[in-house]
C-alpha cells in the first residue's frame, strides 16, 4: 500500500548508572520523518501503475506523541491509471496506538491524481490494521475499504472496493538484512479490480540496510491480467510477475 511506513512509538530508557543529575531526555511532542525512494517499477496491489517502468517516490509524516499522524506520499505514475495524470498524491490522517505486543492503526486515505484533467478519479479509502511483534518477527493484518464513488465506476453509477492483507516480516538478528512476504485479495467489481470479480495478489521479498539507505527487491504477482495499453499498441500485462527492485532513502 501507499502509506509510509510509520514510527508510532517512543521509548525512554533511565540508566541505572547514570550519575543522580542527569535527565532523560524527553520525548518530543511531534516527531518528523521522511523517505525517498527509486523503484523499477510502482506495483499497488500487485498491478503496475507505471506500466512496469521506474518510479520516483517520496513522502513525510508527522506523528503526536499521542499517537495522531498526518502523512503525505506521491510517487509518477503512468497515465492509464487515472485519465492522463502522471502523478499520485495520498494525503493520510490516522491514529495508532500500541497496547502489549499488539499495534492498532485507524485512519483515512485520500488519493489524488493532479492533472488529470477534470476527470473524476479522486476517491477516499479508511483503513485499519493490527500487528503483532514476536522477538525480531512482525504479523501484520489490514482491511482498507472505498466507498461507492463514481471514480471506482467501471461502468455507470458507483462501486466500491474492499482489500484485506496479511503481511510477515522479520530481521535477520546481527545483520542488515530482512525478509518479507505479503498475500492480499481485492473485492469487486471496481476500477481497482481490474478484471472479474476479485483477485490476489501475493510477494516475497528481501533488504539491505546501510546507513540511511534500504536497498529491497521483491518478487510480485496476481492471479489475474491487466492490459491496460492494448488498445494503442502497448501490450504490456500490468498484472504479470515481476521482479521489483528499490533504492530507498529515510531521514
Amino acid at each position: 500500500m501507499r502509506k509510509s511506513i510509520l514510527g508510532l512509538s517512543a521509548v525512554a530508557l533511565a540508566a541505572l548508572s547514570a550519575p543522580a543529575f542527569a535527565q532523560d531526555e524527553p520525548t518530543p511532542e511531534l516527531t518528523v520523518t521522511g523517505n525517498a525512494a527509486v523503484v523499477t517499477d510502482y506495483r499497488f496491489r500487485g498491478i503496475s501503475q507505471t506500466d512496469k517502468r521506474f518510479a520516483l517516490q517520496g513522502g513525510i509524516t508527522v506523528t503526536h506523541a499521542s499517537g495522531f499522524y498526518v502523512s503525505t506520499w506521491g510517487s509518477s505514475i503512468d497515465d492509464y491509471v487515472a485519465a492522463g495524470s502522471d502523478q499520485e498524491l495520498d494525503l493520510i490522517a490516522g491514529y495508532s496506538k500500541t497496547v502489549g505486543a499488539a499495534t492498532f492503526d485507524v485512519g483515512v486515505l485520500y488519493y489524488y491524481y493532479p492533472g488529470s484533467g477534470g476527470g473524476n478519479t479522486d476517491f477516499v479509502e479508511p483503513y485499519a490494521s493490527v500487528k503483532g511483534t514476536f522477538g525480531p518477527a512482525t504479523a501484520k493484518l489490514s482491511a482498507a475499504y472505498a466507498p461507492k464513488a463514481k471514480a471506482l465506476s467501471v461502468g455507470n453509477g458507483k462501486e466500491d472496493n474492499l482489500y484485506v492483507a496479511g503481511d510477515l516480516s522479520a530481521s535477520i538478528p546481527n545483520t542488515p538484512l530482512g525478509v518479507s512476504a505479503h498475500l492480499g485479495h481485492s473485492f469487486g467489481p471496481s476500477y481497482l479490480v481490474p478484471v472479474g470479480k476479485g483477485y490476489t495478489d501475493w510477494s516475497v521479498g528481501a533488504t539491505y540496510t546501510w546507513s540511511h539507505l534500504t536497498f529491497g527487491v521483491s518478487y510480485v504477482d496476481t492471479d489475474t491480467h491487466f492490459r491496460p495499453n492494448a488498445g494503442v499498441g502497448n501490450f504490456r500485462d500490468a498484472a504479470r510477475g515481476g521482479v521489483v527492485g528499490s533504492v530507498t532513502a529515510s531521514f
